[in-house]
C-alpha cells in the first residue's frame, strides 16, 4: 500500500466515523413524541474531541428541555464544510449552529483574534475570567452585526508547538521550519515575529499535509494533537504555551429569531450546561494527553524556554494596538492582569 493510498484510507475512515457518529446526532427525540423541528450544528472536530462530545450532550439537552419540540442534528468532522463555509452558511441561516474557531471567526469579527495574544492567559481560568465578563459582552455585540448570536464561549486550549524535524527549545529552532496555523492574523503575525514561515492549512487536511511533508509542524492544543493524531506525524511535542484560544459557539441571527422567548431560554440553558461540561472536559484532558505523550517513547516531548518566547512575541501586542481596534486590545490587555 502506498503512502498516498493509506493517507487517503485513513481520511475517508475519519470522515466516514464522523458520520457514524453524527447519523444518530438528531438527538433528543423523545420516543412517541411527536416530529421534532430539527436543527443542524456543524464543527470540524474529530470524534472523541470534548467539542464534538460537548456538541453531542448539547443536542441531548435540547431535546429534554424542549420537550421533544426541538431535535439537533449535530455534523462533525468537517461533514458540512470547513469552519470558513460554516461560518457563511450560518449567517445565511442554511445550518443554525457552529462550534467554530477563534481564527475563522476572525475574518468576521478581527477583535477576537485579540483573545491569542501571546502569552496573554497563563491557562484557561485566566480566559474566562475575563471572557465571562464586559469582554465577552463587547465581542457578543460585534458578532450581532454580522447576522450571529454567540451561546457561549467554549475552550480550545492552551497551545503548543508540533514538528517533524526536532524539538523547539527557543525561538531560533523555528528558524528554516514552516508551520501549519488557522486562518488567525494574530497566529501567522506571533510565528512570522518568532522567525518562522507559515502555511493556513484546514484542520481537517493537517494531518495530510504534516505526513506529506507540505508543512514541517503545526501548532494546536494537547486535546486536538491527541484526538486528530497529530503526533503520528509529528512526534516532536514542545510545549510552549503561545496562546490560548476560545472556540465560539454560534447560533445563527436568523434561527435565533425564530424561537420563542421559552425555546430560547431552553437552548441557553442547554448551550449553559454543554459549556460547563465542555470547558472540564478540556482541563481532564490537557493532564491526561499530557501523560499519555510523556510516557510514550516514540515522542519527544519538551519544554520551551519561555521567557525567551515572550521576549521574541513581545512585538506583537504593538502590531496590534496599532489596529483600528486597538483600543479593544489595551482594554484587553489590561483586563487580563487585573
Amino acid at each position: 500500500m502506498t503512502d498516498t493510498t493509506r493517507t487517503i484510507t485513513r481520511r475517508t475512515m475519519l470522515l466516514a466515523g464522523g458520520a457514524l457518529l453524527a447519523a444518530p446526532a438528531i438527538l433528543g427525540f423523545p420516543r412517541g413524541a411527536r416530529a421534532a423541528t430539527t436543527l443542524t450544528l456543524g464543527h470540524n472536530a474529530a470524534p472523541g474531541n470534548p467539542r464534538g462530545t460537548a456538541a453531542d450532550e448539547f443536542g441531548r439537552l435540547v431535546g429534554e428541555k424542549t420537550g421533544g419540540k426541538y431535535a439537533v442534528r449535530v455534523a462533525g468532522a468537517e461533514q458540512l464544510g470547513n469552519e470558513q463555509s460554516l461560518l457563511t452558511s450560518l449567517r445565511t441561516g442554511a445550518i443554525d449552529m457552529t462550534v467554530n474557531s477563534q481564527g475563522s471567526c476572525s475574518a468576521l469579527v478581527p477583535e477576537i483574534a485579540a483573545l491569542g495574544l501571546p502569552f496573554l492567559f497563563a491557562d484557561s481560568a485566566a480566559a474566562f475570567k475575563v471572557l465571562d465578563g464586559e469582554t465577552g459582552k463587547a465581542l457578543g455585540e460585534r458578532f450581532a452585526t454580522v447576522n450571529m448570536v454567540p451561546l457561549a464561549w467554549w475552550d480550545n486550549g492552551i497551545r503548543h508547538i508540533t514538528n517533524s524535524k526536532r524539538p523547539i527549545a527557543t525561538p531560533a529552532d523555528l528558524k528554516g521550519l514552516t508551520i501549519r496555523t488557522p486562518p488567525d492574523p494574530m497566529t501567522i503575525d506571533i510565528f512570522n515575529t518568532l522567525g518562522a514561515s507559515t502555511e493556513q492549512i484546514s484542520f481537517g487536511e493537517l494531518y495530510i499535509a504534516l505526513q506529506q511533508g507540505v508543512v514541517d509542524g503545526q501548532e494546536n492544543p494537547l486535546t486536538n494533537i491527541a484526538s486528530s493524531k497529530l503526533y503520528e506525524v509529528n512526534p516532536f511535542i514542545s510545549l510552549s504555551g503561545h496562546k490560548w484560544e476560545v472556540s465560539p459557539f454560534l447560533i445563527s441571527q436568523i434561527t435565533w429569531a425564530r424561537l420563542s422567548a421559552e425555546d430560547k431560554a431552553a437552548v441557553q440553558a442547554a448551550a449553559d450546561e454543554a459549556t460547563a461540561m465542555q470547558r472540564g472536559l478540556i482541563r481532564d484532558a490537557e493532564a491526561k494527553h499530557f501523560a499519555t505523550f510523556k510516557a510514550d517513547a516514540k515522542l519527544k516531548i519538551n519544554e520551551v524556554d519561555k521567557e525567551a518566547f515572550r521576549q521574541a512575541s513581545a512585538p506583537v501586542a504593538e502590531i496590534w494596538k496599532a489596529k483600528p481596534f486597538g483600543a479593544f486590545v489595551s482594554q484587553l490587555i489590561d483586563a487580563a492582569k487585573a
